[in-house]
């Protein structure tokens, strides 16, 4: 009896050992992939995502430059025109002031 024992003790732990070396091997094939992954994702963002997003950027800066140089454009205009009919700007000015105070009276 005790015999049988052995044998089921020494049964049991060798199912044990390969469990856990079948434990480890799926382990370690789970890491690879995973490395793996990792690597095909830096490689995407590096060829694809971080190009793209340079582009966006790169585009952003030109429409604000671009939009600055316009305004500034704008403000040139408008003061070269105060300059050279003062009146008239004056005049503009009493207007609109006047419309803004019509519209917050009501």
């Amino acid at each position: 009896m005790s015999s049988i024992l052995n044998d089921a003790e020494r049964a049991g732990r060798r199912a044990v050992n390969e469990a856990e070396r079948q434990a480890s091997r799926l382990a370690d094939d789970a890491h690879d992939e995973l490395r793996a992954l990792r690597a095909k994702v830096e490689s995407l963002m590096a060829d694809r995502v971080t190009p793209a997003v340079a582009r966006v950027a790169d585009q952003a800066e030109e429409a604000a430059t671009y939009a600055q140089d316009a305004v500034r454009d704008r403000v040139e205009r408008l003061s070269d025109a105060v300059r050279e009919q003062p009146l008239t700007a004056l005049g503009a000015a009493a207007l609109v002031g006047f419309v803004v105070a019509l519209l917050f009276k009501r």
